[in-house]
């Protein structure tokens, strides 16, 4: 940073630091927009574009995402959905009075029920698992694979040559008279 003739530099003055919440970054964490907090109903609508209305429970609250954009939690009272929450993130203009959605959906919390986490095949394996296999493959003989007829099996009716259709057979059928002139 350049500084202008006739400034000086002024000591940095470190800036009152927010409670943090997990996952919330601090720049979000602040005083929600007192307009936006208030439009209750329309982030309740936004959200029923997605949710039925019984699957909707109560407004947990408004937080902060930043200047004029707020987010509205709803409990989840959707079947398998215990301790999620529903959102929609309203946001408006500098001196605007009209909230616009941004976003809606479904977020889970400390208390949600969840997914175990992928893992790779290769770690999914337990050693139990793979002497098991061995064991298996140790007893009886592998399964041969199924073998492809070939063009000399006695129970072939067709001839190979009336089958190709690419011109080839003239040229099959050349060879074989060759070879057995040459005899």
């Amino acid at each position: 940073m350049t500084e202008l003739p006739g400034e000086s530099a002024a000591p940095a003055v470190p800036a009152a630091i927010p409670e943090a919440r997990p996952g919330v970054p601090l720049w979000r964490v602040g005083k929600p927009d007192a307009f936006l907090a208030a439009e209750v109903a329309t982030a309740r609508t936004a959200v029923q574009s997605i949710a039925g209305s019984g699957d909707i429970g109560k407004h947990l609250g408004a937080r902060s995402e930043g200047v004029r954009c707020v987010t509205h939690l709803f409990e989840s009272e959707k079947p398998g959905y215990r301790g999620w929450v529903w959102f929609a993130t309203l946001a408006r203009i500098s001196r605007g009075k009209a909230a616009t959605v941004n976003e809606v959906g479904l977020l889970p919390t400390e208390d949600s029920v969840l997914a175990p986490a992928w893992v790779p095949w290769s770690e999914r394996v337990r050693p139990e698992d793979q002497q098991a296999a061995d064991a298996a493959s140790g007893q009886g003989a592998p399964a041969e694979p199924a073998q492809e007829p070939t063009a000399s099996s006695a129970d072939t009716d067709t001839d190979p040559a009336a089958e190709q259709t690419d011109g080839s057979a003239d040229a099959q059928g050349h060879w074989d008279n060759e070879s057995e002139e040459s005899h």
